[in-house]
């Protein structure tokens, strides 16, 4: 009931995710990424300790093969029941799939991304995401893991209507310079694009705001001299 797809640009160091799901809030357990180290995609019944513990140990140098290692091992038996992606700096992506995960699951691999899913319409999906990725090779990441993600939809997505979806992008900030999500809708792809389309006018400016505030343009609310 879920599909995502993890991404890299080799060109600013920038990692992220981009989801969707049939229930509520995906974004709040499923995305995970840390600046500078990597991504770890956590969904089916999802586990997000699996997240910060396979970030930990991508920070440490850990490569994305002993990493995906050492959270089946960390998941024992629970493990059949993950979906995981694991994508670092330089190394080749990777997922994982348990034995008890939905039906119809599939992953695809690129050269700087991974797809997952789960009770996905057809055997494309995934290859799909990875196809609209990697077809958007110089722009933004945000737009790159956007397009991925409408890919997969228009490949057939989810057997059911997906409801909630999310994306996130990290520089080299500890904070996300993008981190969008539409928590229940009944587009929520669609929403999410809308919404990025409104934010990424503004998202140079927050980040002025905050490393060099006195270069910051005014607010231009009520009140701001």
């Amino acid at each position: 009931m879920t599909f995502s797809i993890s991404g890299r640009c080799r060109r600013t160091g920038q990692f992220g995710i981009a989801i969707t799901t049939s229930s509520i809030c995906v974004g709040a357990r499923c995305i995970w990424v840390r600046e500078g180290v990597g991504v770890i995609g956590t969904q089916n019944q999802t586990n997000p300790a699996l997240g910060k513990f396979g970030l930990d140990l991508l920070a440490k140098g850990a490569t994305a093969q002993e990493v995906m290692d050492a959270m089946i091992a960390e998941d024992g038996a629970n493990i059949a029941y993950r979906q995981l992606a694991v994508l670092n700096a330089s190394d080749t992506p990777l997922a994982y799939s348990g034995d008890e995960v939905f039906a119809n699951r599939g992953e695809a691999i690129g050269k700087d991304s991974v797809a997952i899913g789960n009770l996905l319409k057809n055997s494309d999906v995934a290859q799909a995401m990875v196809g609209g990725f990697e077809a958007a090779e110089g722009e933004v990441l945000v737009e790159r893991l956007l397009r991925g993600l409408e890919a997969g939809l228009k490949a057939g997505g989810e057997h059911g209507d997906v409801h909630s979806a999310g994306v996130q992008v990290k520089d080299e900030y500890i904070w996300p310079i993008c981190d969008l999500r539409v928590d229940w809708d009944e587009a929520p792809i669609a929403r999410l694009r809308s919404i990025w389309t409104d934010y990424q006018p503004q998202m140079g400016m927050y980040l002025t705001r905050a490393l060099s505030p006195a270069d910051a343009q005014s607010y231009g609310v009520p009140g701001n001299t």
